[in-house]
């Protein structure tokens, strides 16, 4: 990644209202943090990959915890299981409305059908709307208007029956 890559994506992380973002690749680490005011700052930090032989006994404690932290996330599952998720095809900034005067594209308790817009996601300056690939009823909504999203990130809760 080039300074002029690592500059636009400052520019874009700050455009987009995220506070921070974190991106590692194989040979560096990079993290942009926004202030309220919107201007961002960099840390770079280029990592070299040594590999490492690990311990065999670090394993089963490295593991101790994680069934305890999918436990809790088990339960609230089975709530939504029947449920089918829209989900973000793209990173950038959703708007639940084509305008700030409009009424929203969707609310809990539409129906809706395949091919239906659904909200619009703002990426790079373009706006591009995302349509429903499932017909049912709208059960949740789990973004808010005018916020960042990432690539495959839940938007909406649908009913397919």
């Amino acid at each position: 990644m080039d300074i002029r890559e690592i500059q636009n994506l400052i520019k874009f992380v700050a455009k987009s209202g995220a506070t921070e973002v974190k991106l590692e690749m194989d040979d560096f680490k990079i993290t942009i943090k926004t202030t309220a005011e919107g201007a961002a700052e960099a840390t770079t930090a280029y990592v070299q990959h040594i590999p490492v032989a690990q311990p065999v006994a670090a394993a089963p404690v490295a593991a101790a915890p994680a069934p305890v932290a999918a436990a809790p996330a088990a339960a609230p599952a089975d709530d939504t299981a029947k449920y089918l998720t829209i989900k973000s095809p793209i990173i950038g900034t959703l708007y639940r409305k084509p305008s700030p005067d409009k009424p929203a594209f969707v609310e809990v308790g539409a129906t809706i059908n395949k091919g239906d817009v659904v909200c619009v996601i703002e990426a790079m300056k373009l706006f591009n709307e995302i349509e429903s690939e499932i017909s049912g009823k709208i059960v949740k909504v789990l973004v808010d208007d005018a916020s960042p999203v990432e690539f495959d990130q839940p938007l909406f809760l649908v009913d397919p029956s």
